[in-house]
């Protein structure tokens, strides 16, 4: 997620540079064009290229909209996963009954399903982003578990399914009782449909056809223009055409980088940052003594 008003030119021009540098060329052919075979080129009117770009605008426009509509879903898929995981952690503190289950005092099942908690988030971000969703979780789950989950394509539906293996056993054992045994679950379907939303958005492609077609009525668009400013202004025609092409094609390639918001790449929804908040959140709930800092970011943006 990008967190600062003042984004670095040499980021934005490195979203651009390949787009604006055929502009230029097929901008500086018209020119020589222009120079040496002038009575062969059909003169543009200036109507056509400003009928046309209105049109592209609007594309744009909706564009932008519904790519900042999916990016906004995600953002808001993860802030439900932020309520439900202190939820999840709140509600086995006051549901856990003093008896021991299994040997284990009160405290140690707790601890250890809100440890597998922070686990879960670490593991569905970093499997969104498509890495490794088992990688760096020995921190918070035992050697057990972590073998059994290897054998899970899904490793963060496998946490999920440990948390409710825990929870059947704590009900078996009389550690809570079946109206609690409820609440738990529902926050743990919750948190399963968070998940899902969250993989809806990762699997489902923006339709590539639109954003192609996109792409091909601005470079026709920019083409006719050329033709029209080569008329006007001459040489000015070529920082012109490209100062104009800059523009279109930045707010082309913002909307493609909002439509996937778990690429990894600083557009991102910031998984990374929210899953540290929550380890944060959810090691004060569970009285741990060393809680990490909150994520800082790199740079200009925040994974």
């Amino acid at each position: 997620m990008l967190i600062e008003a003042k984004v670095p030119f040499r980021y934005i021009f490195r979203q651009i540079r390949r787009d604006v540098a055929r502009v230029v060329l097929f901008s500086l052919i018209f020119v020589v064009l222009k120079t040496y075979v002038a009575d062969y080129m059909p003169p543009v009117p200036v109507q056509l290229p400003t009928i046309m770009g209105s049109f592209i605008s609007l594309l744009l426009a909706f564009n932008l909209n519904q790519s900042y509509d999916r990016w906004w879903e995600a953002r808001k898929v993860w802030g439900a996963i932020v309520n439900d995981s202190r939820t999840w952690v709140l509600q086995l503190r006051q549901f856990a009954d003093s008896q021991p289950v299994g040997g284990e005092s009160e405290a140690q099942p707790v601890r250890r399903m809100g440890l597998r908690q922070i686990a879960w988030c670490y593991s569905l971000a970093r499997s969104l982003r498509g890495q490794d969703g088992l990688a760096d979780l020995d921190t918070f789950i035992s050697p057990e578990e972590q073998q059994a989950l290897e054998a899970q394509r899904n490793r963060p539906l496998g946490l999920l399914a440990q948390h409710a293996d825990d929870l059947r056993r704590l009900r078996q054992a009389g550690a809570i009782n079946a109206y609690q045994q409820v609440q738990l679950d529902n926050t743990l379907v919750r948190l399963c449909e968070s998940m899902g939303q969250a993989e809806r958005i990762k699997s489902t492609v923006f339709p590539v056809m639109y954003r192609l077609f996109i792409h091909m009525f601005i470079y026709l668009f920019l083409i006719i223009l050329s033709f029209a400013l080569v008329e006007e202004v001459g040489l000015l025609e070529i920082p012109a055409l490209t100062v104009v092409a800059s523009a279109f094609f930045l707010l082309e390639k913002t909307a493609r980088y909002l439509q996937d918001p778990f690429s990894n790449k600083p557009t991102d929804t910031p998984v990374s940052a929210i899953s540290r908040t929550i380890e944060i959140n959810l090691r004060q709930l569970l009285h741990e003594v060393e809680v990490p800092q909150p994520l800082a970011p790199e740079k200009f943006y925040l994974m």
